[in-house]
């Protein structure tokens, strides 16, 4: 059989790497620079807020208090608990224990449904308030601020990005749970588990700066 057919070696690693140290270090760089790429995305973001919230200081301020810090605080605190659990699917993994590591993602991935679920139940009673983005704004409740559409907006804007990064984690997570099972994870190999756990772990730390910003101005 032809090296090229041939997708990994005997010790384990794709056959166009040196080695399985090779193949580490150069997936790890790859998903850097695609983190980087992530941060740069989000940045932006962050900077739109940032200009928008000095221009309208009370919309932002009265735009907060549609928000339930207190499902804020416990979605944080599940991606908190999913990152830990992360980890230790990765400890797991390298001492060759594959049912620990099965269990440990399944506990992050019950973290991301619990996420996007409490995200669900924000978005649908915001929508049934008509507290939607930009021109789709219909809340006829009392407001102080003519621009909360612009507020809003950010926010739709910056959560559901931020959302469909969790789906797209939750759906990786579920890749590795397949494979994990299928023993293919060991202390030789677990390049693409620790790849996985470095985007979730962006996907907690854009949150940790998302929850303040928007669910506790002041």
């Amino acid at each position: 059989m032809s090296s090229v057919n041939k997708p990994r070696s005997e010790g384990g690693h794709a056959f166009h790497f040196d080695g399985p140290e090779h193949e580490f270090e150069t997936t790890k760089f790859g998903i850097w620079l695609f983190l980087c790429t992530e941060v740069l995305m989000f940045g932006g973001l962050f900077v739109a807020y940032f200009l928008f919230a000095h221009k309208f200081p009370e919309t932002f301020i009265e735009g907060a208090t549609y928000l339930d810090w207190k499902f804020g605080a416990v979605n944080t605190a599940v991606l908190l608990v999913s990152s830990f659990t992360m980890v230790l699917s990765i400890y797991y993994a390298q001492n060759n224990k594959t049912k620990q590591c099965v269990n440990m993602l399944f506990i992050t991935l019950a973290c991301g449904f619990i996420f996007m679920f409490i995200k669900y139940l924000e978005y649908t009673h915001k929508i049934d308030l008509g507290l939607l983005p930009g021109d789709m704004f219909s809340f006829t409740g009392e407001m102080g601020s003519t621009n909360l559409g612009l507020y809003f907006s950010t926010y739709y804007m910056m959560t559901g990005l931020h959302g469909s990064h969790v789906l797209v984690g939750m759906g990786l997570i579920v890749w590795c749970i397949v494979r994990a099972r299928r023993g293919e994870y060991n202390s030789k190999y677990f390049t693409t588990l620790e790849c996985v756990g470095l985007f979730w772990h962006l996907v907690d730390l854009i949150w940790i700066y998302l929850f303040p910003l928007l669910y506790l101005v002041d």
